[in-house]
């Protein structure tokens, strides 16, 4: 069977990384049967980066090699019916999430106003994590963001680029069903893993406060958190 590797859960959502959630979203709503072990250090994980998978003995990481491959050895047929432009679609809104990563991020870690109420949520759900241990995180996501670049804007640069990123899946969020019609595809699983962990997360940063006024996104995340925690 497979088994999923990714970062732990907060606040109900099952995994406190957009990415991580998007594959446990993804793997859930295609009906793959997998196990599903949270991980605390990924510095065991290919590139040092979390989820990744096990599949038959198999390591695989990043996102979205997880789901191609998943495609693949599975015959899910979950994007079968898109047309070229909906994968096009897709390609823009996935590579959009990326970005908004890293703002999503720098609102937990980097911005003193939001990240001792972030700190102490975790660690209330997880005690195995020290502050010590939480510092040292701290400090380690702090050279991340002056080497990707993010770390070097202020707060309201920073804000600026997720909220414009927001905007765009605000526009292409319908207010019922899902992004291609009735049924949700992985572009679903992946705006769901973003969305989910900012609104579900009772810290009111200016990216919660955009999802909480826009009812499609909120609407959008709470279907999909239905289907997936109901399969």
């Amino acid at each position: 069977m497979l088994t999923l590797y990714s970062y732990p859960q907060l606040f109900g959502v099952a995994d406190n990384n957009g990415y991580g959630l998007k594959v446990y979203a993804f793997l859930k709503l295609a009906g793959v049967p997998f196990v599903h072990e949270h991980v605390f250090d990924a510095s065991a994980a290919p590139r040092g980066q979390l989820p990744y998978v096990v599949d038959d003995g198999e390591i695989i990481g990043d996102s979205e090699t997880i789901i191609a491959h998943a495609i693949a050895k599975y015959r899910l047929t979950i994007d079968a019916g898109l047309s070229t432009a909906q994968r096009r679609t897709n390609h823009f809104v996935t590579r959009m999430l990326d970005d908004l990563y890293w703002v999503m991020s720098y609102s937990r870690w980097k911005d003193e106003r939001f990240y001792p109420a972030f700190r102490d949520a975790f660690i209330a759900q997880h005690p195995q994590i020290d502050a010590a241990g939480f510092e040292k995180a701290k400090a380690y996501n702090a050279q991340r963001y002056h080497f990707q670049g993010i770390g070097r804007y202020t707060p309201e640069q920073a804000y600026a680029r997720g909220l414009a990123d927001l905007q765009m899946l605000a526009d292409i969020v319908p207010a019922q069903g899902f992004v291609h019609g009735a049924a949700p595809t992985s572009v679903d699983a992946g705006i769901y893993g973003f969305i989910a962990n900012i609104y579900f997360f009772p810290i009111p940063t200016p990216l919660k406060a955009f999802v909480d006024a826009h009812a499609n996104l909120v609407a959008h995340c709470e279907r999909m958190h239905a289907m997936v925690e109901k399969s």
